[in-house]
C-alpha cells in the first residue's frame, strides 16, 4: 500500500492568513515580503505546504475573498514580483505553495461584473445570476451566509443579482460554459507560474439548483437556508471533472475543496481515490456540533462541544472514507475560533497541556493535517475585542441583524458568543514576541491584537524546549517517518466514554494507541499496553500508566 501514497497524503499544511502574519513595510497590514521573512520559521516547524489565503487584487469587502482581478496581487500585500520571489524561495526550502481559489463569486468591481451590470444585453450579462423581481421583491427567499437577503436589486437594469455572501460578492453563473473556461484559463495562469495546488473556497456551492427554489426557513428566521438549497448542486461534479481535465491534470497538484453542506456520500464523490475531481474536502460537520439549539442563531453559541458527539463524528469520517477517499484534518482556520479555546482549555494553568492534547488527537488520524498560524504556539481567542473592534463582516452583520434589527439576542450575550465563535479570534495578528505590537508591525495593526501576546508568542515558544511549538514539530516529524500514521486502520475505543478519547491505528503487525483526557480532572482508565510498547509522545514528562492527569495525552507504539 505504501507505494501508492501521494506526497500530499504525508504532507502537513501550514495556513498563512497574509494580512495577519507579518508586516514588512510598516503599514499595519501583513504582506508577501513579511511571509518571505518568516519562511525559516515555517521550515523549522517542519510543514511541507503553505496555504495562502487570497492575495489577489480586491476591494477587501470580505478580506480578500471578493476578488477584482485574479491575475494581479492586492497592493496591500505587494506585487507579482514579491509573489514570484516568495514562491521561488519557498520551493528552494522544499515548501510547496497552495493558492486559495475563490470562484463561486467575484467582487462587484471585477471587470466581468462591471460589464455584466451595465445592461441586460451585455456579453457578460450571463456571467452572473440575474433574475426579475417576483411580486415586487427578491426572486426567492434565500438568506446570505452573512445575514440578510441573498439578492441585491440593481436600479439600472431592474433586476436582482444573487450574492450568497456580502452584497459586493456576486455569484458567478457556472452554468455558462464561457464562465467555466474563463476560470480554467485563470487557474492555468497560476499553474504555469509553478504553484503546487489550490484550496477551493465554497466549491460545493458553484452549481445552483434548477429553478432556484425557496429554502427552508429556520424557526425564528427571516430567510430560507441557502446552504441547504445550493450545496452539492446538480452539476458540481461535472464542473469539477471538467476542471480536472482542463487544469488539474497538467501538473502534480494538491487540491482541497471547502465543501459546505457535504456529507459522507458527497465527500466520496468529490475526493474519490480515482482522482477524477479533488484530493480531499474540508467538511464542516464537526464544526457544527457546538451550534446554537436556536437554529435562527446558527453558529452563535458559547457552549463546549460534547465529546461523545465529537467522537462519533470524527470516527464516522475516519471509517467511512477509509479506502475510498481522503480526509482533511483541521481544528481551526481563518473562519473558525482558536483550537485551544474551543476544544481545549485556554486558562493559563491548562493552555499548554490542553493545546498539546488537542493536537495529538488530530495528528494521529488518517488524513492531511492543517495547522493554522499561531495554533502551533497555542494562540487563544481574543476576549479583549469589543463590538467596536471587530473587522469581520460576518460579525458586524450578526450584530446588525440578530441584535439591532430582529432582537433575537441582547448585545452582551452576542458578544460572549462572538468571543467563543467569531472569525476575528483567528485573525488577530500573529504574536511573534513581547515587544510593541507583538513584533507584527511597527505601525498600528489593521486589527486589534490579542492582549495576551506578551505571554504567548513565538520568541517565548522557541526558547522553551517543552513548548507547544516543539510538540507540533515532533508530531510532524512522526507523520513523515511512520507510514502507519498515513495508512493504518482507525479503531475507536470506548465510544461511550464522555471524558477520554482513545483510539488505535492498526498497521501490518504494528499498532498505535492514542489516549486523550478531554477534562481538567484526574482520571483512571485501563488500556492493554504491552510491556514492550514505546511511548512515542506525551504532554507530561512521565507516564503514570492508568492514571490520567488533566488534559493528558500520550501515544504508544507496539
Amino acid at each position: 500500500m505504501t507505494e501508492d501514497i501521494k506526497w500530499w497524503q504525508k504532507a502537513v499544511v501550514y495556513q498563512v492568513y497574509p494580512r495577519s502574519f507579518q508586516d514588512a513595510n510598516g503599514d499595519g497590514i501583513g504582506d508577501l515580503q513579511g511571509i518571505e521573512q518568516r519562511l525559516d520559521y515555517i521550515e523549522k516547524l517542519g510543514a511541507d505546504v503553505i496555504w495562502l489565503n487570497p492575495v489577489y487584487a480586491s476591494p477587501d469587502k470580505d478580506n480578500g475573498y471578493d476578488i477584482s482581478d485574479y491575475e494581479d496581487i492586492n497592493a496591500k500585500f505587494g506585487t507579482m514580483v514579491d509573489f514570484d520571489r516568495l514562491l521561488s524561495k519557498a520551493h528552494a526550502k522544499g515548501i510547496k505553495i497552495l493558492m486559495d481559489l475563490v470562484v463561486n463569486h467575484t467582487s462587484d468591481q471585477h471587470q466581468w461584473f462591471i460589464e455584466s451590470r451595465s445592461s441586460k444585453d451585455n456579453d457578460k450579462r450571463d456571467f452572473y445570476i440575474w433574475r426579475d423581481p417576483v411580486a415586487g421583491h427578491e426572486p426567492n427567499n434565500w438568506g446570505s451566509f452573512f445575514s440578510g437577503p441573498a439578492w441585491k436589486y440593481d436600479e439600472r437594469t431592474g433586476q436582482y443579482y444573487l450574492h450568497l455572501f456580502v452584497d459586493e460578492q456576486p455569484d458567478l453563473n457556472w452554468a455558462n460554459p464561457e464562465v467555466r473556461q474563463s476560470v480554467f484559463d485563470m487557474m492555468n495562469f497560476w499553474v504555469d507560474k509553478g504553484i503546487d495546488g489550490f484550496r477551493m473556497d465554497v466549491i460545493s456551492l458553484i452549481s445552483k439548483p434548477n429553478g432556484l427554489p425557496d429554502g427552508d426557513v429556520p424557526a425564528g428566521g427571516d430567510y430560507g437556508n441557502a446552504d441547504k438549497a445550493v450545496a452539492n448542486g446538480p452539476h458540481v461534479h461535472a464542473y469539477l471533472q471538467e476542471m480536472r481535465q482542463k487544469v488539474l491534470n497538467r501538473a502534480d497538484m494538491m487540491t482541497v475543496g471547502e465543501a459546505s453542506g457535504v456529507d459522507i456520500n458527497n465527500a466520496i464523490k468529490y475526493a474519490d481515490k480515482n482522482a477524477s475531481e479533488l484530493n480531499m474536502v474540508f467538511q464542516f460537520e464537526h464544526m457544527g456540533l457546538d451550534n446554537n439549539p436556536n437554529s435562527a442563531l446558527g453558529k452563535w453559541y458559547d457552549k463546549k462541544v460534547s465529546l461523545l458527539d465529537l467522537k462519533e463524528n470524527l470516527s464516522k469520517w475516519q471509517n467511512k472514507l477509509a479506502g475510498k477517499a481522503w480526509n482533511s484534518l483541521y481544528w481551526d482556520n481563518h473562519d473558525q475560533p482558536r483550537a485551544v479555546s474551543r476544544y481545549g482549555d485556554d486558562r493559563p494553568e491548562y493552555r499548554v497541556v490542553s493545546a498539546k492534547m488537542v493536537a495529538t488527537l488530530l495528528h494521529f488520524m488518517q488524513g492531511t493535517p492543517y495547522i493554522y498560524q499561531g495554533e502551533e504556539i497555542g494562540m487563544t481567542n481574543a476576549y479583549n475585542l469589543e463590538r467596536s473592534d471587530f473587522d469581520d463582516i460576518e460579525i458586524k452583520n450578526a450584530f446588525k441583524y440578530l441584535v439591532d434589527k430582529d432582537h433575537l439576542i441582547d448585545d452582551e450575550t452576542m458578544l460572549s458568543y462572538v468571543h467563543a465563535k467569531g472569525r476575528d479570534n483567528a485573525r488577530t495578528p500573529m504574536q511573534w514576541d513581547e515587544t510593541k505590537n507583538a513584533g507584527f508591525t511597527t505601525n498600528t495593526p489593521w486589527l486589534k491584537l490579542n492582549d495576551n501576546y506578551q505571554d504567548i508568542n513565538v520568541k517565548q515558544a522557541l526558547a522553551d524546549e517543552h513548548s507547544i511549538f516543539y510538540y507540533y514539530q515532533k508530531l510532524i516529524q512522526l507523520r513523515h517517518e511512520m507510514p502507519i500514521i498515513t495508512t493504518g486502520e482507525y479503531q475507536l475505543l470506548d465510544a461511550e466514554d464522555d471524558q477520554v478519547y482513545a483510539y488505535r491505528r492498526l498497521g501490518d503487525g504494528e499498532q498505535l494507541l492514542i489516549i486523550n483526557n478531554f477534562t481538567n480532572q484526574k482520571l483512571t482508565r485501563h488500556f492493554d499496553v504491552p510491556s514492550q510498547a514505546t511511548m512515542l509522545i506525551g504532554n507530561y514528562d512521565d507516564d503514570q500508566g492508568d492514571r490520567l492527569r488533566p488534559y493528558e495525552s500520550k501515544v504508544y507504539y507496539f
